[in-house]
């Protein structure tokens, strides 16, 4: 058998052995009586059992020690109900809409097995529980725009150095300085932010906490060192501090920023940003780490923020307003050949696999799926395609991972559990202490990481499709982690109008109603009242659209949940138009936006630009809207020139010119 194997037998053995005893034991009855110990040496055997503890501790294996007050020996002890998943109080319909969840994460979401396998274990002897998603999910779309077929791979390997507490090498590209140089690092932590993965670690190089774009590490991701551990997270480690900073506020802060927000915008800006600052009678405070960067975010507003303190930010707005006006009236600039797009890993190398759960959870959940397929009876037959497809298991791996089960042992040569593979059908065999693990085993940290990120998603959906507050959902799972910590795993962002908002249009389309939608635009100063039909729901991180057909205009139309104020559930029902299929930005123009060298590399990352053999980078946009042509050019600060067409060139010229004028009277303003 190999090194894993051997190690596998072991710890499950152990977990067997403690719990069969159900009394405090020595390391002196681990080595005589489990499977995998007795032959070895005592020096051999402190060291392995020491690396074993500490790997099912890291599992959420509850394994408890103390030293005896009269011979001093280590005491160790595992009790079941600390082992086994409490009784669950999750409804059906809140463990349906869970599946759901799965299904709409599915091929999108790089922590969908261990999520499998969370929802198998919470539905372990759950009779009637159907696996197939619900209606719901059919009109929703997820997209994450940080996945690629590499992303999967890169996590997996960093959530291995972060449970094993190993330090990594890796080359990582510095989009700032366009370089790429190797990093030494202590990962700490995974942390997906507005829809980016990112990893917060100990650069031991820099000797201070980075957080590292995941999609920016280029080859292999290696340990650098061979030893079982090379550190520990400290204990006032905080993951959500590094979480739901706006581009402005990553670094050091340098100072407080007043901004007037004009009209509705004040309602929109604390709805989004209240976390970041605060709104004192329509005027935003926010403290700031970059002034080009909350530049940005005002311009973006389109004359609907006015920045009044610093000085230093209204000038460099104000620039950044005369930079737009003469990019959009001068000559255009020379546009380059596309340049030979590069290779990102340059390896070679074929992709690593996904976030994988862990061997040892996986046969946690096969044994107990096998012991509740026998029920009250000794024995059951089980088809082994049944469990290759429930537990992603390859098909010539089956065979090894019953064999393993077989030799799980509760010490003395009481086993758990026979089963053989014979053709297409597993011959389960239920032994004399199999009827201790036919419960479900509470889920390791991975697989609760995996729902929380889950919950992240497409939380308001399960809420919507269960007809239960997510936040109560979230707190019924959160009981079945265990008592381990995850304090490298963020706490799911519970946005209560979001959720309110997906809950009422989920009604909505699956009930084939109006809704009434109270809703502001890019641009405009106060909300609009739209009357729509929804069809269908997008998730595209970081924010939930709704598709409709939008009956005040009489027109296809998308919206975005955050800037929805409202939205009323009316009694008037409509019938689906034939043939109509909405989609985001159907009938939308074309802009051809050319960007300099200072940003063309941001812009290529994002996935809609293409490089120039001089640097700079070339998009064609879909205008959905006027309006947030005029934000998203503005937002560059004069890095960005719309080509053509000719009309919009001059409109983003017309409009600098009356956003220039606005701001001499904002200056007044402040001075007053």
């Amino acid at each position: 058998m190999s090194h894993d194997t051997d190690k596998l037998i072991r710890q499950l053995s152990l977990v067997s052995y403690l719990m069969a005893e159900r009394r405090p034991i020595t390391a002196r009855d681990v080595k005589q009586n489990v499977e995998g110990y007795s032959e070895m040496s005592d020096e051999a055997f402190a060291r392995r059992f020491y690396s074993d503890r500490a790997e099912l501790v890291a599992l959420g294996v509850p394994l408890h020690s103390q030293r005896d007050e009269f011979t001093s020996e280590e005491l160790y002890t595992l009790r079941s109900e600390q082992y086994f998943l409490p009784p669950l109080e999750l409804s059906d319909e809140e463990l349906a809409a869970l599946q759901t969840c799965f299904y709409l994460l599915e091929g999108k979401f790089a922590y969908a097995e261990p999520l499998r396998l969370a929802l198998q274990n919470l539905a372990l002897g759950r009779p009637g529980f159907a696996e197939a998603h619900t209606a719901t999910a059919v009109r929703v779309e997820v997209l994450d725009p940080d996945y690629s077929p590499e992303m999967p791979g890169r996590l997996g390997k960093l959530e291995g150095a972060i449970s094993k507490q190993r330090t990594v090498k890796f080359d990582y590209w510095s989009i700032g300085r366009n370089k790429t140089a190797e990093r030494t690092v202590n990962p700490y932590a995974l942390l997906n932010d507005n829809g980016v993965w990112y990893v917060v670690a100990q650069d031991l190089d820099r000797k201070d906490m980075r957080t590292f774009r995941v999609a920016r590490i280029r080859g292999d991701i290696r340990f650098a060192t061979r030893r079982e551990r090379d550190f520990r997270i400290p204990a006032d480690f905080d993951i959500d501090e590094f979480r739901g900073r706006p581009p402005w506020q990553v670094g050091e802060i340098l100072g407080e920023a007043r901004i007037e927000v004009v009209g509705d915008t004040a309602w929109w800006v604390e709805r989004t940003y209240g976390e970041v600052g605060r709104v004192e009678d329509g005027v935003f405070v926010t403290p700031y780490s970059s002034i080009p960067l909350l530049a940005s975010w005002i311009l973006r507003q389109d004359g609907r923020a006015i920045p009044l303190e610093p000085d230093e930010l209204r000038r460099e707005v104000a620039d950044a307003v005369r930079k737009v006006r003469a990019a959009h009236e001068g000559e255009l600039p020379r546009v380059a050949r596309e340049a030979a797009v590069a290779v990102e890993n340059g390896t070679g190398d074929r992709p690593a696999g996904p976030v994988v759960p862990e061997r040892f959870a996986v046969l946690q959940a096969l044994l107990a799926y096998l012991l509740a397929e026998c029920g009250d009876e000794s024995s059951a037959e089980i088809q082994a395609q049944e469990l290759i497809d429930r537990f992603r298991i390859p098909e010539d791996a089956l065979e090894e991972h019953l064999s393993l089960l077989n030799l799980v042992n509760f010490g003395g040569g009481c086993y758990t559990v026979y089963a053989e593979l014979r053709g297409d059908t597993v011959f389960v065999d239920k032994e004399l202490y199999g009827e201790t693990f036919r419960a479900a085993p509470r889920l390791t940290p991975l697989e609760a990481r995996a729902i929380r990120l889950a919950l992240e998603f497409v939380g308001p959906m399960i809420a919507a499709d269960a007809n239960t507050p997510l936040e109560r959902v979230r707190r019924k799972l959160e009981e079945t982690f265990g008592e381990f910590e995850l304090a490298q795993t963020p706490q799911p962002h519970v946005d209560v109008a979001e959720e309110d908002l997906v809950g009422k249009l989920t009604d909505g389309i699956r009930e084939r109603r109006l809704v009434e939608v109270e809703y502001l635009k890019e641009g405009e100063e106060t909300p609009s009242t739209r009357m729509v039909e929804p069809y269908a729901l997008e998730r595209r991180l970081p924010h939930w659209y709704v598709h409709t057909w939008d009956r005040t205009s009489d027109g296809e139309r998308s919206f975005r949940l955050d800037r929805m104020r409202s939205a009323r559930l009316t009694r008037d029902k409509f019938e689906p138009r034939e043939g109509f299929e909405p989609r985001g930005l159907r009938d939308s123009r074309h802009a051809r936006i050319w960007y300099s060298k200072a940003i063309a590399r941001w812009r290529v990352e994002r996935g809609d630009a293409r490089a120039l053999s001089d640097g700079a980078a070339i998009s064609e946009a879909p205008v959905g809207s006027k309006e947030w042509l005029l934000g998203e050019i503005f937002s560059y600060r004069g890095e960005a020139i719309v080509l053509e067409p000719e009309d919009l060139r001059r409109d983003v010229a017309s409009h600098a010119k009356a956003l220039a004028q606005e701001l001499g009277v904002a200056r007044l303003r402040a001075r007053a």
